[in-house]
């Protein structure tokens, strides 16, 4: 009987518990690889989740670590002098902007012992928190330089100190913790590590990071090199690197990845899934297919309805997607749309089969302000419905570099503009329709995928075994 090949995807803060684009892949991915068994290691903020996802049958292992926990160390190492050493060095070589060698501490860094305590309270530890602060923080005092050091490592001390289910690869879907995870995995199991982003994670993490207002100072400056360093380290470190389109591919190569490891496999999607009967409805309708969470910015989408219902009375908007990761945002959309006084053309119709909304949607709009290679354009091509969209992540691309589609983050003006050329011109809006689902047909079937996914787990699997 053939040995079956074992992938441990590395998932943080998404599979199977928070539903989206990145999940959507994830779910897809393993469904379509019958003959691959996948384990799961989640990074969770929080325990006892309840998924999203009926797990398919060639899952056959899940192990979930709560980021925010403090985990108790087993046997305590006998060189544990040797590894706060190798910390210590790490740091001043990071401090330098140089990349440090990991191989060496990951090797003496045994499984389930947790530097929480002895990184800060072994003499070697307090030498290398008081002297950073001295050199990098000198303005602000030294306890909320400890806090904010202690915080940000505590969890990737839990990363680097926990057990990962033993695989033939390691795949992170991700850099951040789960790349992290994915370079114990490398060192500890001399096991392939292999990264698939969708988007920049440490580009996704400084946006959020100066937004936060408590954040201040050098734990700014510290959190957001803390995230760039995690995507250095990956990038440095991954057997192969995979980006959804050369753009990002570009990104990594800047980021000193090496260029031979890396390469473009674009998004797919099951295209008979969307081929959907078309139906006639009256009134022009405008769908927007997405979490209700900031990052998709729901309320731009609001407000280029209420511009758009000005020219467009008959419009009707729907907000298609789950409203309860993020309550508070969720009634904020809502007391929006009730104050722009629009409740009679507006829909949040939460958790839907799309394909029903695809059926009779007019346009599809996304106004997030990160992407990456959305799967709703492929869906809603497939399905015959034109996109307006902001101009993120690989999104122009998609949309032909087309400037009458296409707009800045939260411009919606220019976004009610788009709606409107469609609205005004059937004729072209057909003739878009026809060349996008010929475009989903060449480049973006998700059986190409598969197929390339499969043939990488093969490579390294093989190269596992023969080790």
């Amino acid at each position: 009987m053939e040995k079956r090949i074992s992938v441990c995807l590395l998932l943080e803060g998404t599979y199977p518990y928070i539903t989206g684009g990145v999940s959507a892949w994830v779910h897809d991915l393993i469904k379509g690889i019958p003959e691959v068994d996948f384990i799961l290691f989640t990074i969770s903020p929080e325990s006892n989740q309840e998924p999203r996802y009926e797990l398919p049958d060639n899952v056959v292992g899940h192990k979930d670590i709560v980021i925010t926990k403090s985990y108790t160390s087993g046997k305590e190492p006998k060189k544990k002098n040797i590894i706060l050493k190798k910390l210590k060095k790490i740091h001043e070589v990071l401090f330098t902007g140089e990349l440090p060698d990991l191989s060496g501490f990951f090797h003496q860094m045994p499984e389930e012992y947790f530097l929480y305590a002895d990184a800060v309270k072994s003499e070697t530890g307090w030498e290398m928190i008081t002297s950073a602060n001295q050199e990098k923080n000198p303005l602000y005092p030294f306890s909320d330089y400890y806090w904010a050091w202690k915080s940000a490592h505590d969890m990737l001390f839990t990363i680097i100190g926990s057990s990962l289910p033993d695989a033939d690869i390691y795949h992170a879907v991700s850099t951040g913790f789960a790349g992290m995870a994915g370079i114990t995995g490398k060192f500890r199991k001399n096991r392939p590590f292999i990264l698939t982003e969708h988007g920049l994670y440490h580009k996704e993490r400084e946006m959020e990071i100066r937004k936060t207002k408590f954040i201040r100072g050098y734990q700014r400056d510290m959190w957001t090199k803390f995230y760039t360093n995690f995507s250095r380290f990956c990038y440095k470190y991954a057997d192969l690197v995979i980006s959804l389109f050369e753009e990002n591919r570009k990104k990594q190569l800047e980021m000193n990845s090496p260029e031979e490891k890396t390469i473009v496999i674009p998004n797919g999607i099951d295209i008979p899934r969307y081929e959907v009967q078309r139906k006639e409805k009256e009134g022009f309708h405008v769908g927007l297919v997405g979490r209700v969470v900031p990052i998709k910015d729901i309320k731009t989408f609001i407000a280029t309805a209420k511009i758009t219902l000005d020219s467009i009375p008959e419009a009707l908007f729907y907000c298609i997607g789950p409203t309860d990761e993020d309550e508070m945002y969720y009634e904020d959309c809502q007391s929006l749309v009730s104050s722009l006084k629009i409740s009679d053309n507006f829909i949040f119709t939460g958790r839907q089969d799309v394909r029903e909304y695809y059926s009779f949607l007019d346009v599809l709009l996304l106004t997030s302000v990160r992407e990456a290679q959305p799967l709703v354009i492929l869906e809603a091509y497939i399905a015959g419905v034109p996109v307006v969209a902001t101009r993120v992540g690989n999104i122009p691309e998609m949309l032909n570099f087309d400037d009458r589609l296409l707009a800045s983050s939260k411009d919606a003006e220019k976004l009610a503009g788009g709606i409107q050329f469609l609205h005004d011109n059937p004729e072209e809006r057909e003739a878009m329709i026809t060349e996008n689902r010929k475009k989903v047909h060449e480049k973006y079937d998700r059986l190409d995928l598969h197929r390339k996914y499969h043939d990488i787990y093969s490579q390294y699997g093989d190269a596992a075994w023969q080790e």
